[in-house]
């Protein structure tokens, strides 16, 4: 499945056309155009506790995450915050925006340690997906790899104790299973963002 298939179940994103946009030169490298600023790419440095966007923030990008570790949350109409998922290198993030109904972000992003992030317009996001396979397919795994997580982390939550969800984020956070090396140390977080990340109290 490739990007025009999706945009085809999808529909166009109106404020987009491809008529008339650059072609991309012979030989692309997706890992190159997700290192480097370029044409509607920029990098941004975040220190901790910074945000890359906020909840309600108009949703005209996505970013890709060269280093560092950030915190998705949402925010309902009486304050109380939940966490959705934590991003790392190689994740992109905000690719909500890729969809014509999304206009505004549904969620806060919060870098959790010093990070990275390539901010891809969507409009040269959208341009490059249409004609680098390479990409395509990349963002494509993203996409699937994305989805079967959010499917797991609900049947973990309806089905699994709060001692089986806590073993199975400590082993998410460790990258286990990933095709890099597991990470021999979890990132430091503290005890109430895993409550929270497994529906449970500290206490439990």
């Amino acid at each position: 499945m490739n990007f025009a298939t999706v945009e085809r179940r999808l529909g166009p994103d109106p404020k987009i056309s491809m008529v008339g946009i650059k072609k991309l030169q012979p030989g692309f490298d997706a890992k190159d155009f997700l290192a480097r600023a370029g044409l509607g790419k920029k990098i941004l440095n975040l220190k901790k506790t910074e945000v890359a966007y906020a909840q309600g923030d108009p949703a005209d990008a996505v970013f890709y995450v060269q280093k560092g570790r950030l915190r998705v949350t949402v925010t309902s109409a009486s304050g109380k915050e939940a966490t959705i998922t934590l991003v790392g290198p190689g994740e992109f993030l905000g690719e909500n925006c890729m969809v014509s109904a999304h206009l505004l972000r549904l969620a806060t992003a919060t870098a959790m340690t010093d990070c990275a992030l390539l901010r891809i317009s969507k409009a040269e996001m959208t341009r490059v997906l249409h004609q680098a396979p390479e990409l395509s397919e990349m963002f494509m795994s993203f996409l699937l790899t994305r989805n079967a997580r959010i499917q797991a982390d609900l049947v973990d939550q309806l089905f699994n104790s709060s001692e089986k969800r806590l073993a199975r984020i400590l082993l998410l956070l460790a990258q286990f299973g990933k095709e890099s090396k597991p990470e021999t140390v979890v990132p430091k977080i503290s005890q109430e963002l895993l409550a929270e990340m497994i529906g449970t109290t500290r206490s439990q």
